[in-house]
């Protein structure tokens, strides 16, 4: 019997884990689509302090096939979720299930219909978005910003709603990220891909916990997780700039010979030249500041996640590691 495992993060979701759990076991009873196929469900929770680890705690009581991760703090969203991930066991595993299922369970068995078909990467498109229209704006401006500037093909609207053959999850989780953009890291592997098309529901209770700092901070992530564009626009402004000011001091020298009168001078030449130059350095500096907080915190080597307790599976134990990335760790070793 083939397996499904399914994967939901979550951090305060005391009105909606049992109604996700509940929602994906639906679809693996006598009659549902997918009758026939085992279920394995893991939450990882990113020390809610709201009550749901007790709900979790009791779920799991009663349900072997609810598999519960409980972290020691909150890691955010994406630590938390690739953690959980890596301690998947089914043949084909959904990466991500939002506890409020603003990405509908119901998508699921189309899912698996298309990975039993042969397809090893089913990946879920926001086409629809039942939130504001400033919402939908930024986020179109971000998919459209990170698919440009990435070295791989990032599809639009796609986020972590996907569904993976085994081979797939193994090239994923072999990936040592202190800071995992998940979607990129799938992108990145390859595979044949098939886009589903889905309306984003709106939140049926509950507020977000994904705030603007967060989303800036993920946005951020994305981009700088996946291409150097960013420093090479800094290089190719720079260079422009410095022949700017050489045409420029030349320029003026020339009309200062020619025709003094014309000739720009005085301080407030010199003052918005300075100004303009230094907040240009800083922007620089920024950007190269995110590269290198990055490369700190990767060469640290802390772990992605320390968990409290995990329910229902085994406790602590070595993450899975793709096969070649463990033959490569042999040879340079």
């Amino acid at each position: 019997m083939k397996t499904i495992s399914i994967v939901t993060p979550c951090f305060n979701e005391a009105d909606n884990v049992e109604a996700c759990r509940d929602a994906v076991a639906a679809l693996f009873a006598p009659g549902a689509p997918l009758e026939g196929y085992g279920r394995e469900h893991i939450f990882a929770d990113n020390d809610s302090s709201d009550g749901t680890q007790d709900i979790l705690r009791r779920l799991a009581a009663s349900d072997p096939s609810m598999k519960v991760i409980l972290n020691a703090r909150n890691y955010g969203p994406f630590r938390s979720n690739f953690n959980a991930l890596r301690a998947a066991t089914g043949d084909a595993v959904v990466v991500f299930l939002p506890a409020d299922l603003q990405d509908p369970a119901e998508m699921i068995p189309e899912f698996v219909k298309l990975w039993e078909s042969g397809v090893e990467v089913v990946a879920g498109a926001r086409v629809n978005r039942q939130e504001s229209l400033a919402l939908r704006s930024c986020r179109a401006i971000f998919y459209r910003t990170v698919r440009s500037l990435s070295d791989i093909d990032i599809p639009l609207n796609v986020g972590e709603f996907q569904l993976l053959d085994r081979k797939v999850w193994e090239a994923v989780v072999s990936h040592d990220d202190h800071y995992p953009y998940i979607r990129g890291i799938i992108a990145s592997v390859g595979f044949r891909r098939a886009i589903v098309p889905y309306t984003w529901a709106a939140r049926r209770s509950g507020i977000s916990k994904n705030n603007l700092p967060r989303l800036i901070d993920q946005a951020l992530n994305g981009i700088f997780s996946f291409t150097n564009v960013p420093m090479r626009l800094c290089t190719f402004a720079g260079v422009a700039m410095a022949i700017l000011c050489i045409l420029y001091a030349i320029t003026s020298v020339g009309l200062y010979i020619a025709r003094p009168d014309l000739a720009p001078r005085g301080t407030m030449t010199l003052i918005v030249a300075l100004f303009f130059l230094s907040g240009v350095q800083l922007a620089f500096m920024g950007i190269l500041g995110e590269y290198v907080t990055s490369i700190h915190a990767q060469v640290r080597k802390r772990p992605l996640v320390v968990e409290r307790e995990r329910i229902n599976m085994e406790q602590g134990g070595e993450p899975p590691v793709h096969a070649l990335q463990r033959k490569l760790n042999v040879e340079a070793a």
